[in-house]
């Protein structure tokens, strides 16, 4: 039964880098991830790549190391649970004008990047209440109301958004309560927070973190410490416990 419970890898990543030939990193990708049955979306943009697939472990193992192998992408992190089962229907590689729509000018990480928290340093803070400097902690949730409805951390803002652009304005009428706090912005995989930690921070709010890796990667390196319910993810699983185990663990045709 553990060699059924672990058959099926999935992976999720992305990378702002620059490139120039998105198409041709489309194809490119599509060939791979064909070869190696693999089954996902991928977009790609002039911004960079997201990814989420799933598969054997061997041909997924031999994927990442084939898009390291372009240097692009040589540090791209890649963030690992499994399945019982293929939680996707066939394999999806787009281009696209972002891989995280914001629209917003200075949202840019290929001009820069917010300042993180890690994983374990976050774990530490919640449970002590205040960062190590003694400042208030608030956890600020960047996803919409769907993905906030199977879990968030305890006490964390939640802001009644349906789409990711509209978190500029619906946070405003917070941001004068948050002056004195130090405040860590987090999402599934940690790819919103990269433009909308540095949208803020470039907005005046200098006292907002970046949770390193989402909350993916937190449940991954640290557990559930300090959360509540499951993540939502974008695949038939629907959402993932602190042990990263599905929702949901039936076959996608």
């Amino acid at each position: 039964m553990a060699l059924m419970a672990d058959r099926i890898l999935n992976i999720a990543a992305y990378q702002f880098v620059h490139v120039a030939d998105p198409e041709a990193v489309a194809a490119w990708i599509r060939s791979l991830g064909e070869a190696g049955a693999l089954r996902g979306t991928v977009l790609v943009a002039p911004e960079g790549l997201n990814v989420f697939l799933a598969g054997d472990e061997a041909a997924l193992r031999a994927f990442v190391a084939a898009l390291r192998g372009d240097a692009r992408f040589a540090t791209i992190v890649v963030k690992e649970s499994r399945s019982r089962v293929q939680p996707f229907a066939r394999l999806k590689v787009k281009v696209k004008p972002e891989i995280i729509s914001f629209r917003r000018d200075g949202a840019s990480p290929l001009q820069g990047r917010a300042p993180v928290v890690s994983p374990a340093s976050l774990a530490r803070w919640i449970s002590q209440g205040t960062d190590d400097d003694g400042r208030r902690l608030v956890l600020l949730d960047t996803r919409n109301r769907e993905e906030v409805a199977h879990g968030s951390f305890a006490g964390a803002l939640t802001l009644p958004i349906d789409n990711f652009t509209e978190l500029p304005e619906a946070l405003a009428p917070h941001r004068d309560d948050l002056r004195d706090a130090t405040v860590v912005s987090f999402c599934t995989g940690g790819i919103r927070c990269e433009k909308a930690a540095l949208w803020l921070r470039n907005d005046g709010m200098d006292n907002l973190l970046q949770l390193e890796g989402g909350i993916l990667g937190y449940l991954e390196q640290v557990g559930g410490t300090g959360y509540d319910g499951r993540c939502f993810v974008f695949d038939g699983r629907v959402a993932l416990d602190a042990g990263l185990q599905p929702l949901v663990d039936t076959p996608q045709t």
